[in-house]
């Protein structure tokens, strides 16, 4: 008895990390997902067991861009385990807020398995060294961008947003921001570790930028991160994972 109680607080230390969608079809829904970037604060300021979270706007299109997508909002949230998460999602009264309001809400259940770089000055994700990573793979990119260059720095979006949307391997991507043009986030899902290195590597829109990123340092602050998905609840259209899972 005393050896599964030692497993069980060893699962129960093991740090969750969730993201979830929300897509809000009528005009006061969007209006309320609006607002609520800043009073949604509130509710998550004083969760037991939240140790990190962030509110994120979507941009147009394929989503990476400097252009507002009012329709779709996600939050991201990093737990003590996987038990507080479950607890807090379903039952908190701001997520509860959130998929009432939402036509359409999707969330991922996530386990760090690489992080570098840091997040506010800290990195947020804490990796478990038993967890191997599983397929699909999970990425995710955080950039502060120097104000002197946010203008060179958008100028590269538009075709590597191109790019992503006409690539037929990628199983789901985004693009979020804290706050706009200055804190970008993508976040993507890949089939394989290879798909998502071809089109990180392969020459083109996305690697010149990289490139101009290394050179001229365009970064202030700069995070990436891969994960392996536990669980996901709801659903989301533009989601291919269920097609993958068919095969």
């Amino acid at each position: 008895m005393l050896y599964k109680n030692r497993k069980l607080s060893r699962r129960l230390l093991i740090q969750t990390v969730t993201i979830s969608f929300f897509r809000f079809s009528s005009f006061f829904d969007r209006i309320w997902a609006f607002t609520h970037m800043g009073f949604s604060h509130l509710y998550f300021r004083k969760m037991r067991g939240l140790l990190f979270y962030k509110l994120f706007g979507s941009g147009t299109g394929e989503g990476f861009t400097p252009v507002l997508n009012p329709n779709v909002y996600a939050i991201m949230t990093v737990w003590e385990n996987k038990q507080m998460a479950e607890n807090s999602l379903a039952n908190s009264i701001i997520f509860r807020k959130y998929k009432n309001r939402s036509q359409e809400n999707w969330t991922l259940y996530l386990q760090p398995t690489k992080c570098w770089g840091s997040w506010d000055k800290n990195n947020p994700f804490k990796i478990n060294k038993k967890q191997e990573q599983t397929y699909p793979v999970v990425a995710l990119t955080r950039a502060t961008i120097k104000k002197r260059i946010l203008f060179k720095f958008w100028k590269h979006v538009p075709d590597i947003s191109d790019r992503i949307g006409s690539n037929k391997k990628v199983l789901f991507k985004i693009g979020l921001g804290e706050i706009p043009w200055f804190h970008q986030v993508t976040f993507s899902i890949w089939p394989d570790q290879e798909s998502m290195d071809q089109f990180a590597r392969k020459k083109g829109p996305h690697s010149k930028a990289i490139e101009a990123v290394r050179k001229n340092k365009w970064f202030k602050e700069e995070l990436y991160a891969r994960f392996s998905i536990e669980k996901e609840v709801g659903s989301w259209p533009d989601n291919k994972m269920q097609a993958l899972e068919k095969k």
